[in-house]
Order: structure tokens, then C-alpha cells, then sequence
């Protein structure tokens, strides 16, 4: 099967999905893309340069797969290069619907409506689940609270508001993990998981926390070096690798955290995949302190790589730790992400096997078992060609 694979936004994970799919799938994939820049622009203006480019490249797939951040009901109007019909599936990442807004409204992706929400992004999101055949959500999660907002968001309208239309979308809704190049982290799993050993334990040096996700808001970095603070005051023992991804100016609580903790960190910033694969291999806990996640990308890969998760008991979280693990593994208040915290920095043996066991359990989300699910999932025979 010829698939179009359409990525407006094409960066950080969604260039890694992307890419990792075309990668792995049986299918022929063609990515149309554009950089992963200018977020709101790419919602707005993006769709016209793609349905152009698609246009003139003359290629006739069989489906088309889009992202959230492509407005596919111009993109569609505007493909005169569709000799034939063709279903046309998306894939949310995430939404503008119940994305986070910071607290400070002068600052963020939306200072320029004073930190409130602009609503046209999300009825972009809206307009693009109509036009498609089927709609893919990466986690229950993220499905069921976007449809629990969008029914409020519709209402706020005056008039025909297409409230049936729910209805409509809800069946053609799916939920479908993101696929993960794991297998570039676990090439050397054995010999990294021995270093991870003498590390920890036959040198005698501190444990390690580790901080892999992005430098925003939305996971929320203060109540993340807040834990630390405390931690350091009860002179409890710990090493600290801070890595993620930077859109911004380093962040106020960054600054303040590297002075405060410069005696206990062993890398900050931007690492290399060589460096950021050693790092995941000598971490013993990774923390997540989110406000808001819709799947979990850089937590996978830790736990990949044998290292312990503390992370909420809420968002997308439960769906990745099996429900035996859960009561070690998740907090729901501070008293209990201090605890966790401490009874993986102290409790090695125990928090070693656990992490052992979630490392296993990982595995369902590479690519050597997701893509031929994705393969099925995008089987278009299954797909009426007049449902949009």
C-alpha cells in the first residue's frame, strides 16, 4: 500500500514517530513535512504549501495520514492531485483544546491573547476529526478528555452547534500508542545494564535522578527541583543529570536550580543520543512532575533502560505501568512523590527489579510490534471512502 504521511510540524517526537514508522512499516510511506517551527503558522498556513507540494509531486497514495497540527479540510479542498479517492486518517498527538496554558498569561504560547485560549486552534482540530475517516489518539487518556471538553467548547457557540457530531466522532475514534525506536537504546542493554551496577553499587557513588523531558511549562520544573530542594535538606544522597529539550531562553527555575545544586549534577543541557543513551543507562529514578501528558515519550525510554519511575497517578500515566506496579510506581499528593522518591534512592534492590520488570514491559511500544499494529490499523479496505 502507497501511504501519504503528512507532518506540518515535523520535529522533536512527531519527526521521531514519523520517521520511525516509515522506517518500520511494510508499506511505502512518503513523508510531506515542513519544519518544526512556528507552530501557529504551521496550523494556519501549512496545509496550503503541503496540498502544493503534494500537487506537484504527482504522488498517489492509497491513504493519507495526517498529524493534529495540519488543518486537513484545506488540505484536502486544495488536492487537485487526488486523481482518485483516498481515506484520510489523523493521528492527535495532541490537541488545542486541553493543551495546558500557563499560569502567566504574558508568557507561552498564547501571551499574545493574555494567556487565553485562542479557540481557532482547536476548531482546526475539530474540523480535521470531521474530514477524516479516522481519527487516532495516542493514548485513553488524551481520547476521552478531549471529547469531555469539546462537548463545553461547542456549546459556547450561538448557534448550530453541532452537537450530534460527537456522536459521529467518537465512533471513528481510536486509541493507538506512539511506536518508539527502543531498539536504539537497548543495543548494549546487557553491558550497559552490569555498568549501571558497579556504578551504583560496587563504586559507592550517589544514585542518579534523572530529568529527560522538555524544559516547559506544562511538566511543570518547579515542583520537579522544589522535590530536590527538600531532598537536599535532609541530606538524603543523590546525583542529578538534567537533559530535555530548550524552546526558550534557559528557563528562570533552570538557573536557579543549577546553582543551588551545582555540587550533585553530572550533566545539564542539550546531550547527544550517544550521551543521552549513556545517561538513561546509568539513571537509577526518573521523576515526572507533569501537569499534562497525553502519551509519555521520554518516560518510555527511561523505563526501556531499567530506570525507576515516580510519576502521577493521573493524565497518561496509569496506561503505561501495569496495574501491579502501580502502587510503587505512581504518587497522587507531594507527601507521596517524597516517599517514592526516597524509597527509590534507598531501596535499591527493590526499585532495581521493578525497574527490571517495567523495562520488559516497555517492549510493546518499539516499532518491531507496534508498526505491523499500525500496518492493520491503516488497512484501508476496512474503510468506507464516502464517510467523511
Amino acid at each position: 500500500m502507497k501511504l501519504l504521511l503528512v507532518s506540518p510540524y515535523h520535529g522533536g517526537s512527531h519527526k521521531a514517530w514519523a520517521e520511525g514508522y516509515q522506517r518500520f512499516s511494510r508499506h511505502q510511506v512518503k513523508l510531506l513535512t515542513l519544519p518544526g517551527r512556528y507552530w501557529k503558522w504551521r496550523m494556519h498556513g501549512g496545509a496550503i504549501t503541503l496540498a502544493r507540494r503534494f500537487n506537484e509531486s504527482q504522488y498517489e497514495p492509497d491513504l493519507i495520514v495526517a498529524t493534529d497540527m495540519l488543518d486537513l479540510t484545506t488540505f484536502l479542498a486544495l488536492s487537485n492531485g487526488l486523481r482518485r479517492p483516498a481515506p484520510a486518517f489523523l493521528f492527535m498527538h495532541e490537541n488545542q483544546l486541553t493543551y495546558p496554558l500557563p499560569q502567566d498569561g504574558s508568557s507561552g504560547p498564547m501571551r499574545r491573547q493574555l494567556g487565553e485560549r485562542d479557540s481557532h486552534y482547536a476548531f482546526i482540530n475539530f474540523t480535521s476529526m470531521l474530514a477524516a475517516n479516522q481519527v487516532f489518539f495516542n493514548s485513553e487518556y488524551h481520547r476521552r478528555s478531549f471529547f469531555r471538553e469539546l462537548r463545553s467548547f461547542l456549546k459556547h457557540f450561538p448557534d448550530f452547534k453541532e452537537l450530534t457530531s460527537l456522536q459521529t466522532l467518537r465512533k471513528k475514534s481510536r486509541v493507538l500508542p506512539v511506536g518508539v525506536d527502543l531498539a536504539r537504546l537497548s543495543q548494549t542493554s546487557k553491558s550497559q545494564s552490569d555498568l549501571k551496577k558497579r556504578t551504583t553499587v560496587s563504586t559507592q557513588q550517589a544514585p542518579l535522578i534523572l530529568w529527560n523531558q522538555r524544559w516547559e511549562y506544562d511538566k511543570n520544573p518547579t515542583k520537579f527541583f522544589q522535590v530536590l530542594y527538600q531532598l537536599e535538606e535532609e541530606n538524603v544522597n543523590f546525583r542529578l543529570a538534567v537533559c530535555g529539550q530548550n524552546f526558550r531562553r534557559q528557563p528562570t527555575e533552570f538557573q536557579q536550580a543549577r546553582k543551588r545544586l551545582s555540587n550533585r549534577i553530572i550533566h545539564w543541557g542539550y546531550a547527544s543520543e550517544a550521551l543521552y543513551r549513556k545517561l538513561l543507562w546509568q539513571a537509577d529514578v526518573t521523576v515526572s512532575t507533569a501537569d499534562h501528558e497525553f502519551f509519555g515519550v521520554s518516560m518510555v525510554e527511561a523505563m526501556c533502560c531499567q530506570v525507576f519511575p515516580v510519576l502521577p497517578a493521573a493524565l497518561s500515566y496509569p496506561e503505561l505501568i501495569p496495574a501491579t506496579l502501580q502502587e510503587h510506581c505512581l504518587y497522587s499528593n507531594q507527601d507521596q512523590l517524597l516517599g517514592q522518591i526516597r524509597c527509590a534512592l534507598e531501596q535499591h534492590e527493590k526499585t532495581d527489579e521493578i525497574a527490571r520488570s517495567l523495562s520488559r514491559t516497555m517492549l510493546r511500544f518499539d516499532w518491531s510490534h507496534l508498526a505491523p499494529e499500525y500496518d492493520r490499523q491503516f488497512n484501508t479496505k476496512e474503510v468506507l471512502i464516502d464517510t467523511r
